[in-house]
């Protein structure tokens, strides 16, 4: 590993930054979690491929729970599934509840999580890796997902933010928007009352603000 990568971070701190870097935060630097209906239903979505395995499938082989690594970029996590082709190119797909018709931001977040499997599965097997899938359950269909530059680059800016963020080990404020209402986390974060008073506190600062 990198000299300069002491503690390597998880995948799944990837999609929660991309998502909110406030829930990010939260889950992985102040250790708080706390589930809802959504939660639950993605964890009882992963207990279906949660358990290490390996079978041959219409002559692929599949291997389910995956343990991944990068160590050049300090990531840990664990694949859904990845299918094995013909030729050894892995071939992952992250399962996710839901539609496949997400919102676009929503999205884009499920995008830079399979990118980063992607990154591991290069290192760990020597191959490239050009696309993956993302399966969701409530419309049991697959949206293939290129990993291309752009996406690459964007999944390198998202590793480098999540890694400043942990190493200041400070929680950003909250978004306070659409991304709130689907958060099991937004009792504990109280985004409107932090909103309200940050505002108060910006206001109060401009009013006494001897050169404002």
């Amino acid at each position: 590993m990198n000299a300069e990568i002491s503690d390597p971070i998880t995948l799944s701190a990837l999609q929660h930054w991309c998502y909110c870097p406030r829930q990010c935060a939260l889950i992985h630097i102040e250790q708080v979690f706390e589930d809802n209906l959504y939660t639950q239903r993605g964890q009882a979505l992963h207990q279906r491929v949660d358990d290490p395995g390996c079978e041959v499938r219409d002559g692929l082989r599949v291997e389910r729970a995956l343990p991944l690594f990068n160590d050049a970029l300090g990531l840990v996590g664990k694949a859904d599934v990845v299918e094995f082709l013909p030729d050894g190119t892995p071939y992952p797909v992250e399962y996710k509840q839901g539609s496949r018709h997400k919102r676009a931001d929503i999205a884009a977040c499920d995008d830079v999580q399979l990118a980063a499997q992607v990154l591991c599965l290069e290192e760990m097997f020597g191959k490239p890796v050009a696309e993956g899938a993302l399966y969701y359950a409530t419309s049991r269909r697959r949206r293939i997902v290129a990993v291309d530059a752009g996406l690459r680059k964007k999944t390198l800016a998202a590793i480098a933010a999540v890694r400043a963020l942990l190493a200041a080990g400070d929680t950003p404020l909250p978004l306070a928007d659409e991304h709130c209402r689907a958060c099991s986390l937004r009792d504990l974060c109280q985004p409107e009352a932090i909103k309200c008073r940050t505002s108060r506190d910006s206001a109060l600062a401009r009013l006494f603000d001897p050169e404002g």
